[in-house]
């Protein structure tokens, strides 16, 4: 069959390319505002089924693809965050976002494809644990406002058409939820500072080593463990530097003997990551103020580590 040619058609083309080059931006939209890649997933395909179950006409009257798929994405994503919060409430233990690899492809991808560029997630610091931990105590339109306007520079006016709000509102949502985020999450240190103290983090972990861990926790510090009910795990944050110490100590003294601990960048920042014969069962984050570790945020449901490749293994970690 001959193809249709002419102007028209190379409009539809470019068109579509763009909304296809849409997917990225997409979905680090949607995993910044549900903290879960999964569900960022869902909301991208949702967005796009929407998308292909119209007309070629009805696609062609839409100004702007990229706005229309954004708009969409976000008030999927707002549907899921009124959700999400009524399934957190029956969540087995303490709910932590998904944790991220350095390099995160979308999962959705069918398998045996090969890696796009496109369907990466962005790494910067809003998709910095301390940063989707300080999302979690928001509203929905909150988030919607930071995220939209602060990380995507979305104007209030173009926020406001997206949520149904003035934009007026908006800005006040924005400028509330940023309040929070800096009283939850001062300045970041840098990256290589906080690489040196993970590092010294995990050798004290290795060694038993309490004095050690004491001196590198803040006295305030906080251990968040996340299980799901599907592996084992604190169901309680554990407080104050010398617990944790004691804490991890005591876990050191159950691990596997096959067990390994890996430095790795965890949603962007320097982290750890924990292996048993080759599967994934455990990733860390941490928070690091003023050279003393302040935040420890530890992943062990199975369902939260598939970009990690792999999960399962022993309960000691």
């Amino acid at each position: 069959m001959t193809q249709p040619s002419g102007p028209e058609h190379e409009q539809h083309d470019t068109d579509l390319r763009a909304v296809i080059g849409e997917r990225r931006q997409l979905l680090g939209l949607a995993y910044r505002l549900l903290g879960s890649l999964a569900e960022a997933e869902d909301a991208v395909q949702e967005t796009y089924a929407r998308w292909y179950t119209m007309s070629r006409p009805q696609q062609d009257a839409i100004e702007s693809p990229g706005a229309w798929l954004t708009t969409v994405a976000t008030r999927v994503c707002l549907d899921l965050l009124g959700s999400a919060r009524a399934r957190r409430e029956r969540y087995v233990g303490e709910w932590i976002p998904e944790p991220l690899p350095e390099r995160t492809t979308w999962a959705g991808a069918p398998a045996g494809t090969a890696a796009d560029p496109a369907d990466r997630v962005t790494m910067d610091e809003s998709v910095g644990m301390a940063f989707l931990v300080a999302l979690e105590s928001m509203t929905p339109a909150q988030r919607v406002a930071l995220i939209l306007h602060d990380v995507f520079r979305y104007s209030f006016a173009e926020i406001a058409e997206i949520t149904g709000r003035t934009a007026p509102a908006c800005r006040q949502l924005a400028s509330s939820a940023r309040r929070r985020v800096r009283a939850l999450r001062p300045a970041e240190v840098p990256a290589a500072r906080q690489a040196v103290l993970v590092r010294k983090f995990r050798r004290a972990w290795e060694a038993r080593d309490i004095d050690a861990l004491v001196g590198l926790l803040d006295p305030d510090a906080t251990f968040t463990a996340d299980g799901g009910g599907l592996a084992r795990a604190a169901l309680h944050p554990i407080e104050g530097g010398p617990r944790i110490a004691r804490y991890l100590a005591t876990l050191a003294g159950r691990t596997p003997a096959n067990l390994i601990i890996l430095e790795r960048t965890v949603n962007g920042r320097p982290g750890l990551m924990a292996q048993w014969e080759g599967a994934t069962v455990a990733v860390y984050a941490f928070d690091v103020v003023d050279d003393r570790i302040r935040s420890v945020w530890a992943v062990r449901n199975p369902d939260k580590l598939r970009p990690w490749r792999g999960s399962g293994g022993p309960d000691a970690v």
